[in-house]
């Protein structure tokens, strides 16, 4: 019977510029004949063969034998620190690559050599082989949110380690860093079509990381960690298989995510023998190989059939998504995502309050928002967004809209769809929020007499039941007080069509009653809007616009409440704030 064997393919070069070594010894130890010696050539490389056991152990899961053979490799030259690598593996028919990075001893060394420890392959040892941690979240309802890029960047950061351990930290290029994975990861032996599929779920994974910031926004100054506990197994400075090397200059681009989602999907995957979980099974995609399935085929097989593949965007560095500093009076698409993000939140944290309409204008009720969150996580209650703030607000929405796990919750674009879920008594959300601003206007076009007039706090409480049921007898549908697809349908329709959807320069309802004692900017404008009711009501005094909610403006809130049909409580709650709000409109001509 032939005997199997694989090759090592050593290149030996300078850290300094990178230049390749001619002349470097290279000695081999181990793979059961004893030690081999080469000499590197003007190309800087040297090639051994080197006996293995059979190809067949790659394919089995517990093999008797180990799949691949391990030796060690010490390379000296003179003037450079000699590097000694330990356990390097070699696998039946193929080719590992090292590449060696010497550095020049100095006149007082402090090491005279380096040692690389290469471990088990993780699908041999299974001590390696870790559940990945699941990020607890809370299943709640999506709401619409701002696509951005999914970009790959020249160079990812590894910590080498568990993210609170005292590790070192390595800036490797992406491409090299999915090459060490897929080669910690799975065997070069595999079927082709199982090299691409797992490589493309590894790409998919690392880009979830880059996408959500994951660890960035909980401070940590690295991208990714080489623990499988929390990541992918990765093993700074090993070997690359040959086979692997080509699949990864292929694919490296290649991302999956499901249909309709803008972020790249958490791909979990294990390896299906020794440890189970929810994604893609690695020993798994080698009997689908082996029955001819595609790589997409095998992906949709463990991920379901709405997975795609994408391609992300090559960049030399990944922007950070913190904008700068945002306070009241900003106004960008950050401030926009801003809104969203804490909207999204809120729905998990009822003690926050929304922000509707989530229009890209920092004001009051955005501030508001962002001091409840302040207070919440225990940051400084300032109501602006700094960084601090910025990216504990990107943690805890990733994690309460599971982005960075498997069963991901979804980003997707903003749209006046159907949300797929019947609105009922009890729930709370933005499609809450949205449906009650819509009836809220119906309400005002047609008459609280037609259609009452419900609360916008995104809460579905018996008052929002009432006027969902006055608005399905009004338009002939089944009274059931729900908003399922074809109630959701009617009320958007009507809201579009009495004029609902056009643009205005008023301000819409903080979202808090103002009352005696209040300051700030929605003071100042309620303020205006009493000064413009008393152009017309002569018996009302001129205020002057100080934003502070004192005596005489109380004075002319009951005033007004009492002119106006409203109760007569000096306090400015989201009737009063509306009916003045259209009273100013009517004055001024302004929409």
């Amino acid at each position: 019977m032939a005997e199997s064997r694989g090759t090592l393919e050593v290149t030996v070069r300078a850290t300094d510029g990178g230049a390749l070594l001619e002349g470097a010894t290279v000695l081999v130890t181990g793979g059961g004949r004893g030690s081999q010696t080469g000499i590197s050539n003007a190309s800087g490389f040297v090639t051994f063969s080197i006996p293995t056991s059979s190809v067949a152990n790659s394919y089995t899961p517990n093999p008797r034998e180990r799949p691949y053979e391990t030796v060690d490799v010490r390379i000296i030259i003179k003037g450079y620190i000699t590097v000694s690598i330990i356990g390097e593996q070699i696998f039946p028919g193929q080719t590992t690559k090292q590449t060696v990075d010497m550095s020049r001893l100095t006149a007082t060394p402090d090491e005279l050599e380096r040692i690389i420890i290469v471990p088990e392959h993780s699908l041999y040892d299974k001590r390696t082989k870790d559940t990945p941690l699941r990020n607890e979240a809370v299943t709640t309802q999506a709401i619409a949110d701002t696509p951005k890029p999914v970009i790959i960047p020249e160079t990812i950061r590894v910590h080498l380690g568990p993210p609170g351990q005292n590790a070192r930290n390595v800036s490797v290029p992406f491409i090299d860093y999915i090459k060490n994975v897929a080669s910690s990861e799975i065997y070069p032996t595999w079927p082709t079509n199982s090299l691409i599929a797992n490589v493309i779920a590894q790409v998919s994974l690392t880009l979830n990381r880059l996408y959500t910031e994951w660890y960035p926004s909980q401070g940590y100054p690295f991208d990714i960690t080489s623990s499988t506990a929390y990541d992918q197994y990765y093993v700074h400075e090993r070997g690359i298989f040959e086979s692997i090397d080509t699949v990864v200059d292929g694919y490296f681009t290649n991302y999956l995510a499901r249909k309709g989602y803008n972020e790249p999907l958490f791909a979990e995957y294990c390896d299906g023998a020794s440890v189970s979980c929810d994604g893609m099974s690695q020993w798994g995609t080698v009997a689908l190989a082996r029955k001819d399935y595609t790589p997409i085929q095998i992906l949709q097989y463990y991920y379901g059939n709405e997975v795609e593949l994408r391609q992300a965007q090559v960049q030399e560095v990944v922007p950070e998504s913190f904008p700068g500093d945002l306070t009241v009076g900003s106004t960008s698409q950050d401030v926009l995502d801003l809104q969203n993000r804490l909207n999204r939140i809120a729905i998990a944290f009822p003690s926050l309050p929304f922000i509707f309409p989530a229009d890209g204008r920092y004001g009051d009720a955005t501030a508001l928002a962002v001091r409840a969150f302040q207070r919440l996580f225990r940051i400084a209650e300032t109501g602006n967004v700094d960084r601090d703030t910025w990216y504990k607000i990107q943690y805890i929405y990733t994690a309460v809209k599971k982005l960075a796990e498997l069963g991901s919750e979804g980003e997707f674009p903003q749209t006046d769809a159907f949300p797929g879920k019947t609105l009922s008594l009890g729930n709370r959300g933005t499609e809450v929020l949205r449906i009650q601003r819509y009836l809220k206007y119906i309400s005002d076009e047609l008459g609280t007499d037609m259609i009452p007039a419900p609360d916008t706090d995104g809460v579905f409480d018996t008052a929002t039941q009432e006027a969902v049921r006055a608005f399905q007898s009004y338009y002939g549908l089944v009274q059931t007080g729900t908003v399922n697809e074809a109630t959701w349908n009617a009320i958007v329709t009507t809201f579009f069509a009495l004029g609902g959807g056009e643009a205005s320069s008023l301000r819409p309802y903080p979202g808090y009653p103002l009352r005696r004692g209040a300051r700030g900017n929605d003071v100042s404008w309620l303020q205006t809007m009493l000064n413009a009711v008393s152009t017309v009501d002569l018996d009302m005094p001129m205020l002057q616009v100080d934003g502070i909610f004192g005596p005489l403006t109380e004075q002319n809130v009951r005033r007004y409440q009492r002119n106006y049909g409203l109760a007569e409580d000096g306090i400015v709650g989201p009737l009063t704030w509306e009916s003045l709000t259209r009273e100013y409109a009517r004055i001024t001509g302004e929409t």
